[in-house]
């Protein structure tokens, strides 16, 4: 079985109120590229992956008259894709959601938010911790609250899956540099709260023993930025170790142990300033043991480092056209 993992920026933006498809010549809210060109190159994608679940991170907004299954859905029809079945969790208040396309002949997909509890609220609460070491308990909540879903097989086989989207917001509204770094680090204080939320629900789960699959994007990385170095730990440090046991991505694995030269990406972003792409490991596939001793194999989409994606100029092109995202999967015997 094939599982994915996938940002798709704006992806919102190609359906109308009705949460139709948008495929026309108008541009799209990718730079210079029309609806029917980002479309049509995601058809292309998702047909390239032929994966039976796709964790859609970013899907279309499920706020007012907008339906973010019904989209999904309707995506699918349009490109006759098998994952054509849609789920999804909490809505929120961002036009990004979290959702799940899938193959609804392998597999069913539950949403199933785990009961909070006073240490561990449930992922539409609110997370209490001291950020600051001042004493007092911040009040945290998740943007985009993290998509919990119960999984089995045709096969019969059993497993929870989670899709996650940290993110750490800019520093909007700063007076000068002082205050935009002080809203920066406030932010990322949010952020790894959010991290240690996730971890605890993690630690749950391994406590007993269920299979566990956490994916999608964690907007963090060793070695990223800046401020792992004032926290000591990414985001994806905390949440691919804790106490009740390690989860394992080989690419979170290769950039935790690769300070220095070539490490995996799977995003690139046109920084204007400096007239260049940075590109970035963001998007992170992590399984129990139990999963990958089943004979896990992980693979990045990505058109220029990936020989069978660079050999193959009509997939290349799509994926620079699709998203600033590539996919992630891994292939896993269950």
């Amino acid at each position: 079985m094939r599982l994915a993992t996938y940002n798709i920026e704006w992806f919102t933006s190609l359906f109308d109120h009705e949460s139709r498809l948008l495929s026309d010549g108008e541009w799209s809210s990718r730079y210079k590229i029309t609806r029917r060109e980002q479309a049509d190159a995601l058809g292309l994608v998702f047909h390239a992956l032929d994966a039976d679940a796709v964790m859609v991170v970013e899907a279309p907004d499920a706020s007012g008259k907008r339906n973010t299954v019904a989209a999904l859905e309707d995506f699918a029809a349009h490109f006759g894709l098998r994952t054509r079945a849609a789920t999804m969790g909490f809505m929120n208040d961002t036009q990004q959601e979290i959702a799940l396309l899938y193959d609804p002949d392998v597999m069913t997909a539950t949403h199933a938010p785990r009961a909070g509890t006073t240490q561990v609220p449930r992922f539409d609460g609110v997370y209490e911790i001291d950020l600051d070491i001042d004493a007092t308990e911040d009040r945290v909540t998740f943007s985009k609250p993290p998509l919990e879903l119960d999984v089995v097989t045709a096969a019969g086989f059993a497993c929870h899956i989670i899709g996650a989207h940290l993110k750490s917001k800019a520093p909007h509204g700063a007076r000068n540099p002082s205050h935009a770094m002080k809203l920066a680090i406030a932010n990322r204080r949010k952020q790894l709260a959010q991290s240690i939320w996730l971890r605890a629900r993690i630690d749950q789960h391994l406590a007993e023993g269920t299979p566990l699959i956490v994916m999608g994007d964690l907007n963090d990385g060793p070695g990223l930025d800046e401020f792992e170095g004032l926290f000591g730990r990414s985001s994806v440090e905390i949440v691919m170790n804790g106490a009740a046991g390690d989860l394992f991505d080989p690419h979170a694995r290769q950039a935790l142990t690769r300070r220095l030269g070539p490490a995996p990406t799977s995003a690139r972003f046109w920084i204007r300033p400096e007239k260049r792409y940075l590109q970035a490991m963001l998007d992170y596939i992590m399984v129990t043991p139990d999963l990958k001793d089943r004979g896990a194999s992980w693979r990045i989409w990505h058109p220029t480092d990936d020989p069978d994606c660079w050999g193959n100029a009509a997939l290349r092109d799509a994926l620079l056209t699709a998203s600033d995202h590539f996919p992630v999967t891994v292939d896993l015997d269950i």
